[in-house]
């Protein structure tokens, strides 16, 4: 990866190069963490599709604690997308260049506090696991939020119904025969092949992230979630330490990045 490309991962100057570049780092993220997160707790944690399904045929079944459960897991992803919405707003505010790095460095924080709560799950199995749920959730709701503030919407990591859905509609653009049509003048349908690109990129990240995660975390345990950390860590480390060089007396202003 070019350097100059590193530098700006998480800068808070965005351009459709370095969304695509952040955007397949953090799918292979979040398959990586989804996988392991199934091995720990016997749960996907990544897409809420199912969990509300859940909460609906446990409501049904009288089920009210797997319901509870599930209501817990939906509050939690939303609170993760909310702190992220609160962390990117106030870094603007602050005229931050960490306003998506300071994401990032949370996300590796929870990332090693998910390691070692899957590292006690056999202590005190009835504590640790709805913990460790609750945990992923929360965290997967913090990066899908911040790419999707740093994409404008553009991208999601966390889960590929989307994805995939947006992938089918541009193959399908590419399968379509644009014949002449008597007495009409649309323009042809043409595939947005940017756009292709991105999703294959994203889904290929995400599958070949959870393929590296099942492995480390069926093989290694729970150290698996440090090599991920250290990682999101170094995506955040340019921004911020751009701000933190503003804080040192004597320090008047920051140069541009290359």
């Amino acid at each position: 990866m070019p350097n100059n490309l590193y530098l700006r991962l998480a800068a808070r100057e965005r351009d459709r190069r370095t969304n695509v570049a952040l955007g397949t780092i953090l799918a292979a993220v979040a398959g990586a963490i989804n996988a392991g997160g199934f091995l720990a707790v016997h749960r996907y944690t990544s897409h809420m599709t199912g969990i509300v399904s859940e909460i609906a045929d446990s409501l049904v079944l009288g089920q009210m604690a797997y319901a509870m459960a599930g209501l817990s897991s939906l509050i939690a992803f939303m609170l993760g997308a909310a702190t992220t919405a609160a962390l990117v707003n106030w870094a603007r505010r602050q005229d931050l260049h960490s306003e998506y790095a300071i994401a990032l460095l949370v996300e590796a924080l929870l990332l090693v506090l998910f390691g070692l709560l899957g590292a006690n799950l056999e202590l005190l199995v009835d504590v640790f696991v709805p913990s460790t749920v609750l945990l992923l959730c929360f965290l997967m709701g913090l990066q899908n939020a911040m790419i999707t503030k740093v994409s404008k919407a553009e991208i999601r990591t966390t889960h590929l119904t989307g994805v995939v859905t947006d992938l089918g509609i541009e193959i399908g653009r590419m399968l379509y025969w644009n014949r002449p049509e008597p007495g009409q003048s649309l323009p042809p349908v043409q595939a947005d092949r940017s756009k292709v690109k991105l999703l294959c990129l994203i889904l290929t990240g995400f599958f070949l992230g959870g393929l590296v995660g099942a492995w480390a975390f069926s093989h290694i345990g729970f150290a698996a979630t440090l090599p991920i950390a250290v990682l999101l860590v170094a995506l955040a480390l340019p921004p911020l330490w751009r701000d933190l060089l503003r804080l040192m007396p004597g320090h008047h202003g920051t140069r541009h990045l290359p």
